[in-house]
């Protein structure tokens, strides 16, 4: 199937879809990850994985826009939910350049941006090294997606 939409269902009890995302998760509260629950994943899958972009983001770079916030891998397929701040999984890297979750935090007066919180259904149980940006996650893993979705949260400083 590839980078293609999927019946698959990303919800998360912190907000609702196009819903803003609540200062705790962003870079101005606590700044932990929100809490995620998917279903309707794809018969074959056998691992997910979750990773967070800012579209909105005035950054522009070789082979890529936007900013990555969150890169979350080698999850098993048990593994449908992740609670707030969850330690689960294998950390990538975000455009932070660190491991792990980095909220939202556009430039002040840059509006209202969208975080696109996607979750990847795959055939395989991959073992990842950990601290892959998303575009090496992505190379890695392209061929073993069944499907995937996402949930789309906002977010404006001030």
């Amino acid at each position: 199937m590839g980078f293609a939409l999927s019946p698959i269902r990303l919800i998360s009890p912190a907000f609702e879809h196009h819903g803003r995302i609540p200062r705790q998760f962003t870079g101005e509260g606590a700044n932990v990850s929100p809490p995620l629950a998917w279903n309707d994943w794809p018969e074959g899958t056998r691992s997910f994985a979750v990773f967070c972009h800012d579209p909105d983001a005035p950054l522009v770079k070789p082979g890529a826009y936007g900013f990555t916030h969150w890169v979350l891998y080698n999850l098993p397929a048990a593994v449908t939910t992740l609670e707030e701040n969850t330690q689960a999984g294998t950390r990538g890297i975000s455009d932070f350049g660190k491991a792990g979750y980095g909220g939202p935090m556009p430039p002040e007066g840059h509006g209202i941006h969208h975080y696109y919180f996607w979750v990847l259904a795959m055939d395989c149980e991959p073992d990842i090294e950990p601290e892959l940006p998303l575009w090496q996650f992505l190379q890695q893993v392209e061929p073993h997606v069944l499907g995937m979705n996402r949930l789309i949260g906002t977010y404006q400083r001030g």
